[in-house]
C-alpha cells in the first residue's frame, strides 16, 4: 500500500510526462544518490577504498555506461551490434592522442572529444545499416570490430610507436590539484568523476529515448517499413542512433583506459568484451536504461560472488572451474531471459512494482 499514487494529481502536461510521475519513484532515486555519493564512500573508507571503489564501482559504473550505449542502438534502435568493444578502443586510443598531442586540453574535453571521434566512426561503420539488418548487419558489426582492434595493434601511430603498444593515461586534474588520471589519482576522485558523468549521461538518454527521436527509434525497431511510411526516415534515424550508441561506448572505452586501468593495450576491448557488453542488456533489459545497470551489477557481481561463497560453505573450488562455472551460469541465465522474461531484469523489476501498487488486495 505504500507504492500508490492514489492522491497525486496532475495538473499539467509537464507533469503528466515527467521522468518519475510517481512521489515514491522520486524519493527512491533521491535516496539511491545519497547512497551512490555518500554512503558507498563512507563503507568504502571501512573496507578499503581502493578495492570497493576502484575494482568494483568504477568498473560497474563504465560497464553501465558502455551498455546504455549498446541498449540505444540495439534495445531502443534494433540494430544488432557485436562492435561495441572495437568502438571502445576507438575512444580509448583517442583519448590517448588527443591528451598527448595536446598537453594543455583539459581531461574532460579529452573525454568528449573522444567519444564524438568514437561517433564519427559509429556512423562511418552504420551505414550497412541502410541495407542490410538482422544477422547481416551483426556480421558487418562484427567485421567492424576485427577490423579496428587489427587497426589498433598494427598502426604504431595509434600508441606513439611504443614497442608494447600498451597506452598509458598521463596526469590530468580535473580542477586545481583533483587528479583523476595517473598516479597521483585518487580512489574518491575517480568514483566521483565516473559516477557523475554516468548519471549525467544516462539523464540525458533517458530523455533522449522519451521524446521524438526515441520514438523514432522504436518505430524502426518494430517495422521499419511502417516507420517510413508515416514520415520517419530510416537513413538519419539509423546514422543517429549508431552515433550517439558510438558516443557513449567511446567514452565509456576512454575512461576504462584512464581511470580504470590507466594503461591497456588494444586486445582488451577484443571480441569478449562486445558479446559481455551483449549479455549485460540481455540479462538486464532490452530498451531499458534500468537494465543497462541492472546488468553491469550483475555481470560485475556474480564473479564475486562465485569467487566468495564457496569458501564459505566450505567448497574449495579451483580457480580454472570458478571461471567455467562463470561461463556456464552466464550463458544458462542468457538462455532463461530469452525464454521466460525476454526483456530481461528491467522487466522482473516493473512487475514488482506493479504489485506493490495492488498489495495486499488481489486485484
Amino acid at each position: 500500500m505504500f507504492y500508490r499514487e492514489a492522491g497525486q494529481f496532475k495538473t499539467s502536461y509537464e507533469a503528466d510526462q515527467a521522468i518519475f510521475p510517481i512521489r515514491q519513484d522520486r524519493i527512491f532515486i533521491a535516496l539511491l544518490l545519497v547512497a551512490a555519493y555518500a554512503v558507498i564512500p563512507a563503507l568504502a573508507r571501512v573496507g578499503g577504498a581502493d578495492y570497493w571503489l576502484g575494482t568494483i564501482m568504477v568498473p560497474f559504473l563504465i560497464y553501465a555506461l558502455a551498455a546504455i550505449g549498446l541498449n540505444i542502438l540495439t534495445g531502443y534502435a534494433g540494430q544488432v551490434s557485436l562492435g561495441t568493444g572495437g568502438f571502445m578502443a576507438v575512444g580509448a586510443f583517442a583519448a590517448y592522442k588527443l591528451s598527448t598531442s595536446f598537453p594543455s586540453l583539459d581531461i574532460v574535453s579529452v573525454f568528449l572529444l573522444s567519444g564524438v571521434i568514437a561517433a564519427a566512426v559509429g556512423l562511418l561503420f552504420g551505414f550497412p545499416s541502410l541495407r542490410i539488418k538482422g544477422f547481416y548487419l551483426s556480421v558487418a558489426t562484427l567485421a567492424s570490430q576485427f577490423f579496428l582492434i587489427w587497426m589498433f595493434n598494427r598502426i604504431n601511430w595509434f600508441h606513439n610507436y611504443a614497442a608494447s603498444g600498451v597506452i598509458s593515461a598521463p596526469p590530468r586534474a580535473i580542477f586545481g590539484t583533483v587528479f583523476i588520471t595517473g598516479a597521483e589519482a585518487g580512489a574518491y576522485a575517480k568514483y566521483y568523476f565516473v559516477l557523475t558523468t554516468v548519471a549525467l549521461l544516462a539523464l540525458a538518454a533517458k530523455n533522449l529515448v522519451r521524446g521524438r527521436v526515441g520514438r523514432a527509434w522504436m518505430a524502426i525497431r518494430d517495422m521499419d517499413v511502417a516507420a517510413e511510411i508515416i514520415g520517419i526516415r530510416p537513413l538519419q534515424t539509423k546514422l543517429l542512433a549508431f552515433a550517439i550508441s558510438s558516443f557513449y561506448c567511446g567514452l565509456a572505452g576512454a575512461l576504462w583506459a584512464f581511470i580504470y586501468t590507466s594503461s591497456v593495450e588494444a586486445l582488451a576491448f577484443d571480441i569478449d568484451t562486445s558479446f559481455q557488453i551483449l549479455f549485460m542488456i540481455i540479462i538486464g533489459g532490452l530498451g531499458s536504461i534500468l537494465g543497462s545497470f541492472l546488468g553491469a551489477g550483475f555481470i560485475i557481481l556474480m564473479p564475486l560472488f562465485l569467487e566468495s561463497v564457496p569458501p564459505m560453505i566450505g567448497l574449495n573450488i579451483p580457480v580454472n572451474l570458478s571461471t567455467n562455472l562463470q561461463q556456464i551460469v552466464f550463458g544458462a541465465l542468457i538462455v532463461f531471459f530469452l525464454i521466460v522474461e525476454p526483456r530481461g531484469l528491467a522487466r522482473l523489476w516493473q512487475i514488482g512494482k506493479e504489485k506493490l501498487r495492488s498489495w495486499p488486495f488481489p486485484y
